[in-house]
């Protein structure tokens, strides 16, 4: 989430005394039953309120070292009750030994392997039970749902506290009790939110929806219906320890419960004790690897059912993160009558942390479920909005959620509320606020108006000069179902003016009608066009449209479009798009008009009409609708998101030139990889079996910029291949951890490998080589042409380290094929910057 969300925690500086320089005293020992002599095998022993124990073996034997003094030892074994001993510190090997009497809870008869860890018995018997237990085999639940997130400042530096904003932050904060931490530095509220919601799944198909009845936000908040605003609810925090990978902060972190448990985690069976009405055994879990991204903590398992009762989990300090400082989860769950279990209550822990004395940020998520109901599903219309916001729901009558919460403030969090009500009226604040909207958005609002985006305002290239560019777009207080957006460009050195318009008016927003019309003139690269989904990296883009642009083959566009989309149902978007295309090259550029063949008419500028009919279909995207009338994908997507798109060109239709048709197919997706992290893959396919110029043909998007763009065939020449029918893959396998984080001497700097690859089939048809003249009929000399791919497919496959120094990713490419192609580079590195977890 954009806001405020990189979220940062406390750190307790305990003082400790090294143990190599501690008293070590030697206990061992065996621990019996006391009512028959017999041993008691793979009971625990331990010292109370630490870490230090051991386990017996299958005789009930046992040896302990601890780092003195010690008074008390104690021993325990499930069905049997705790016995302590007091032990002396004066000598150094002691024998003590135990006899357990029975507990008040009798349990079944434990079958385990000859020295095998007791608590892998366990784990076992939770992964048979998982179709008893895992809220998926349900057919369908729905429970009321509390939400509340805090966010806070802590660890400011004193440079930071003393400026205007924090200063009067910090003295409200003081005025109103806010405790300070252990070091003495504030710890400033800056943002809080509630939210009431009705929560439903559907889990064949999966489907999901959220009915926000109620939500209020206190502090530095985002605007009234963004996209941070809409997605506070239970629905986009589902903490599911059952699936076996639980998404956190963007990242993969395998469950203690997963299928692979023994492969990542190591248990230690400590207890057997009472949760609620629930007898259970209590275990220790630990990643194997402390870099890897897995939890260490306590689970809590039934002794009857097998299911996951209560977790209290942490994110090791360790783990291969960025700006992560800490991570703390507490769980418990309740059963429903169908035996499977749900969460009723989750509290969430999470802090980020730039740098070592850097100021933190530190979030508190509660979420509280109520009111379960299961396999009771609706029809599968119901499910089309995963996210529904009631009309008045940020309507919030004074004292409502005093009077609906499911919980009861503690005097630190209701002094926390208060600064809250009076953050966004301090001046100072306001003007912080302003200039990070400014950042995030990339426009300033003034009135009903946002001017921008502030980015383009000024750039050079050595055709346009110096270019000046001004525009706005209106905001919801002009209204919520218009939105209009325009710019003025003009260059200093091609004396041109440049300019664009678009109306966008939203005609239903259940189904997500929209219409649009847009105009624009301005300049266009035939390297870059139809390559828009593909322009993704800032560097990138900027790069490639500054400076000397002339070997890109510029031409000035005039852009007319209508066009109209709805969702027929969840996931599937159907899209119609008018829209009519004038081409001046402004480089040496013709094509034959008539018959293919020397002598015959030629043009050098062309017109196009075409109709778009494209089909989306993400079975399971969910999209929030933001306050600027666009939506925005949230969370990651376990099935392949396909488009298919066909392109009708209208000749002699507002003056068109060619009649031609384009079929184009986009696969995307985003695979889990287990332990070898994630791949992402592209397919991108497209026939045009028509004739016509090359700069309405496939122009394969290269990349001559030292920046790396994972949509670009990064050692491919601008315009260097053209196609009319192909077939392109891209991948990329980001491995986290994977094999760095075993590395000794390398595991501490948290690098992660990446591995990429990029295949092309194409081709082009003879009808359209022989389309452009050899001469250029107007001046004489060669005219510019194009190149395409023979038999043999361009491919390049690359490696790199990403996550250095945080920030930092470097890429070391080869290209296979095409080696010997003038001015071809076999070999390449590419640097991005990006900020990732």
């Amino acid at each position: 989430m954009r806001f405020l969300y990189s979220l940062c925690a406390l750190l307790l500086l305990v003082p400790g005394v090294p143990q190599a320089w501690a008293q070590r005293i030697t206990f061992s020992g065996q621990i019996t039953e006391a009512a028959s002599g017999k041993p008691v095998p793979f009971a625990s022993v331990f010292v109370r309120g630490t870490s230090q124990g051991a386990t017996a073996d299958e005789a009930g034997r046992y040896q302990l070292t601890v780092a003195g003094p010690v008074d008390t030892l104690a021993a325990s074994a499930i069905g049997f009750g705790t016995l302590k001993k007091r032990v002396s510190s004066l000598t150094e090997r002691q024998a003590v030994n135990f006899a357990l009497s029975s507990g008040s809870v009798s349990l079944g008869e434990v079958v385990v392997r000859p020295r095998e860890n007791p608590a892998y018995r366990i784990l076992r018997r939770v992964q048979e039970q998982k179709p008893r237990n895992d809220k998926f085999r349900l057919k369908a639940f729905e429970f009321d749902s509390y939400s509340r997130t805090e966010v806070a400042l802590n660890n400011l530096p004193d440079v930071v506290s003393r400026r205007k904003a924090l200063r009067q932050l910090t003295q409200v904060a003081d005025s109103l009790g806010i405790a300070r931490d252990a070091n003495g530095k504030a710890v400033v509220p800056i943002f809080a939110s509630e939210v009431l919601s009705r929560f439903y799944q559907l889990n064949e198909p999966l489907r999901k929806r959220e009915e926000i009845r109620r939500t209020q936000m206190r502090g530095a908040t985002p605007r009234e219906g963004s996209v941070v605003s809409q997605i506070m609810g239970s629905s986009f925090q589902d903490w599911d320890f059952y699936r076996n990978w639980q998404q956190l902060l963007g990242k993969d972190f395998i469950s203690p419960i997963a299928d692979g448990w023994k492969f990542t985690y190591e248990y230690e069976l400590q207890d057997s004790v009472q949760v609620g009405p629930d007898f259970c055994y209590q275990i220790g879990v630990q990643p194997r690897r402390a870099q890897d991204l897995a939890f260490t903590g306590t689970i809590w398992i039934t002794t009857d059912t097998y299911a996951l009762r209560k977790l209290e989990l942490a994110v090791s300090p360790e783990a291969n993160l960025n700006f992560v400082e800490q991570v703390r989860v507490r769980q418990e769950m309740a059963p429903t009558p169908a035996g499977q279990w749900l969460p009723r209550q989750t509290r969430v822990v999470i802090g980020i942390k730039p740098t070592k004395g850097s100021t933190g940020i530190l979030a508190r998520l509660t979420i509280i479920n109520s009111g379960f109901q299961v396999n009771q599903p609706k029809p599968l219309p119901f499910y089309d909005r995963p996210l529904e916001t009631a009309p008045d729901a940020f309507e919030v009558p004074k004292g409502f959620f005093e009077q609906n919460r499911p919980d009861t403030l503690s005097q630190q969090e209701r002094a926390t509320l208060a600064v809250l009500d009076t953050v966004r009226q301090l001046p100072a604040v306001r003007s912080v606020l302003e200039l990070a909207d400014v950042a995030v958005n990339g426009y300033y609002r003034t009135g009903k108006l946002d001017l921008g985006p502030l980015l383009s305002t000024y750039s050079f290239n050595n055709i346009e000069g110096h270019r000046v560019r001004l525009g706005f777009r209106t905001t919801p207080e002009w209204s919520r179902d218009w939105l209009l957006r325009t710019y003025l460009a003009y260059g200093t050195r091609d004396g041109r003016f440049k300019y664009g318009l678009r109306v966008q008016r939203v005609l239903d927003r259940r189904h997500w009608t929209v219409a649009n019309f847009e105009h624009r003139r301005d300049l266009d690269q035939v390297a870059f066009l139809d390559n828009d989904y593909a322009l993704d990296n800032p560097l990138f883009e900027a790069s490639a449209r500054l400076g000397n642009i002339s070997g890109s083959r510029l031409l000035l566009r005039d852009l007319t479009t209508l066009s109209l989309q709805s969702d027929l149902f969840r996931g599937f978007t159907q899209r119609v798009v008018l829209r009519h295309q004038q081409f001046r090259p402004l480089y040496p550029f013709a094509y034959y008009t008539g018959e293919a063949q020397p002598g015959a008419p030629t043009a050098d500028q062309f017109d196009l009409s075409e109709v778009v009919l494209e089909s989306r279909y993400a079975r399971d995207e969910v999209l929030v609708q933001n306050n600027q009338n666009r939506r925005t994908a949230i969370g990651l997507k376990r099935w392949p998101v396909v488009t298919v798109r066909y392109t009708l060109g209208v000749d002699e239709l507002l003056g068109a030139d060619f009649r031609y048709h384009k079929l184009n197919l986009l696969i995307d997706q985003s695979i889990r990889m287990g332990q070898l992290g994630r791949l992402d893959y592209r397919l991108d396919a497209g026939y045009i079996p028509s004739t016509v110029p090359y700069p309405v043909l496939k122009t394969h998007l290269g990349n001559q910029s030292p920046f790396y763009n994972s949509g670009a065939f990064n050692l491919m020449r601008y315009f260097e291949f053209v196609s009319d029918r192909y077939v392109a893959l891209r991948a990329e396998n980001q491995f986290d951890g994977f094999l760095l984080n075993s590395l000794p001497a390398i595991k501490q700097l948290n690098w992660r490998l990446v591995a990429t690859g990029n295949v092309l089939w194409g081709s082009v048809s003879q009808a359209n080589r022989r389309i452009i003249p050899l001469e250029d009929p107007v001046n004489g000399g060669l005219l510019p042409s194009f190149q395409s791919l023979g038999r043999l497919p361009y491919a390049e496959v690359g490696y790199g380290i990403e996550n250095i120094f945080k920030v930092a990713r470097v890429d070391f490419l080869h290209r296979l094929t095409y080696r010997n192609s003038p001015g071809a580079r076999t070999f390449g590195v590419k640097v991005s910057l990006q900020f990732k977890l």
